[in-house]
């Protein structure tokens, strides 16, 4: 198994594009031992081979090498499109100013179009609250890939409090905005639905309507595992305030453990029946976990997609 980069090792004051370099290449250089051995370099140039194929397409070295069939790509080939979208309210500043789930999101987003500059397929960046702030069309271009850059460092470089989410209203946009097939990649933490389930159905209609318009959906729910899964906090009073609404609840951690870890598994049994019964890949994405599952999750999507 390769060793995942965890965000404290990686040096944050060098620059967006200079950090996703740093995780996908180390990402990559961690493939030869894994089991996506074949996927490292060479994927870049290579789709797996597909029955009807011709076989003066494949390349046998690569075969020698991974035991698997792989036909050359070439440049006329279609290639993947792929539209990113980060939800950016209030409560992905959770849970600190020094690092949260938004520089989570917007970092792991960089690597992730690091990698498909490198492997010359298309992307596009949405931004959203409670409104769609951004949403450009899906390129390849060097230009682009800075105008990303760009904007996602403005995000890193802004502080929004008590701006609430509405995904299902940004996603309905967001497929009407999109009109070539593409794999559309959600950073959002979800948490906005906890109390409604009419909230949550019209996300996951939503996310039907991307899916009806022949797109293909990978949700990061972008969490911080520690906190807001395992509740692990100091046994002490507290006061725990809503970033969206700035609703102060003053609680003992000890006292209310039991009553939140209820609700929040119940929440996330919900979301996970949702996604199984909408065929919607969801994964869990821990913010202190590093970045290497991220590259992992959309790599077994891509080959689902070749």
């Amino acid at each position: 198994m390769q060793t995942s980069q965890k965000p404290d090792e990686i040096r944050f004051e060098s620059s967006l594009e200079l950090l996703a370099k740093q995780v996908v290449e180390g990402f990559i250089t961690g493939l030869h031992k894994s089991p996506f051995h074949g996927f490292s370099v060479e994927f870049a140039e290579h789709r797996l081979y597909n029955n009807g194929d011709s076989v003066k397409s494949i390349d046998w070295k690569l075969f020698a090498k991974t035991d698997k069939l792989f036909s050359k790509r070439y440049e006329e080939e279609t290639n993947l499109r792929c539209q990113f979208v980060i939800d950016v309210s209030s409560s992905m500043y959770f849970p600190n100013d020094k690092y949260n789930k938004l520089a989570f999101s917007v970092q792991s987003t960089a690597a992730l179009i690091y990698l498909l500059k490198r492997q010359r397929d298309a992307f596009g960046l949405s931004l959203f609250t409670d409104q769609l702030k951004l949403n450009t069309p899906a390129k390849s271009t060097s230009v682009h890939q800075k105008f990303l850059f760009a904007k996602l460092e403005e995000v890193l470089a802004t502080s929004q409090l008590n701006i609430q989410t509405d995904l299902s209203s940004a996603l309905h946009q967001i497929a009407d905005l999109i009109h070539k097939r593409s794999l559309v990649v959600v950073f959002s933490d979800m948490l906005q639905t906890a109390n409604s389930t009419d909230r949550l159905d019209q996300i996951f209609s939503a996310l039907q309507h991307l899916k009806f318009n022949k797109h293909e959906v990978i949700v990061f729910n972008v969490i911080d595992k520690t906190k807001e899964l395992d509740f692990n906090f100091e046994n002490r009073p507290y006061e725990f305030v809503d970033m969206e609404t700035g609703t102060v609840l003053k609680a003992h951690a000890a006292k209310v453990k039991d009553a939140y870890l209820k609700q929040m598994n119940e929440y996330r049994k919900n979301l996970t029946l949702k996604c199984a019964q909408y065929k919607i890949d969801m994964v869990d994405a821990d913010i202190n976990a590093g970045f290497n599952h991220i590259l992992e999750a959309y790599l077994i999507k891509r080959q689902k997609m070749s």
